[in-house]
């Protein structure tokens, strides 16, 4: 199982601008203060595809755990847009290398709040990998923000995000 703890991994503010969320973007909320991070996403309805990519990569028993985690929460209509078959690729498991680096890659160590984050240009994800921050977080919009969790936040965006040059 991979291990992600915040003392590992460089916490890191990451700036977009709630104000540009697009009309008519769900709120998602936790039903109880002691949901985690995957039980938020499990009961959202929204997150199925990413759920099932966590639980395939062994990542779901460390984003249940302590934390706290900032995770980019990508929809399921932010993974239909990729290309067909990228999904099912992915949860092969001779490709699970491949999906936990693309899975840690929408993972921050650190509960960063949407109040605190409009003051950097770039984040370090649990992958190791920089993610460009600005109004978006790579090439992905933020539709909604600040979802909290025992164990940390979700912002939800809209398109999955890949780590640069070696996926």
């Amino acid at each position: 199982m991979t291990r992600l703890t915040p003392n590992l991994f460089t916490a890191a503010l990451l700036a977009f601008a709630i104000a540009f969320a697009p009309a008519g973007a769900k709120a998602f909320t936790p039903q109880s203060s002691d949901n985690t991070i995957v039980d938020v996403a499990s009961n959202a309805g929204s997150f199925n595809t990413l759920v099932a990519a966590v639980k395939a990569a062994g990542l779901a028993e460390t984003l249940s755990g302590e934390g706290p985690f900032t995770v980019f929460a990508p929809t399921d209509e932010a993974f239909a847009k990729l290309p067909a078959g990228t999904i099912d690729t992915l949860l092969k498991p001779e490709n699970k290398d491949q999906l936990v680096a693309i899975l840690t890659y929408h993972v921050v160590a650190g509960k960063i709040m949407s109040s605190d984050l409009l003051s950097t240009s770039s984040a370090t994800t649990v992958n190791g990998k920089s993610a460009p921050i600005g109004l978006r977080i790579g090439n992905a919009n933020v539709i909604a923000a600040d979802i909290e969790a025992s164990n940390g936040v979700i912002h939800v965006i809209d398109t999955v995000l890949l780590p640069p040059s070696d996926m």
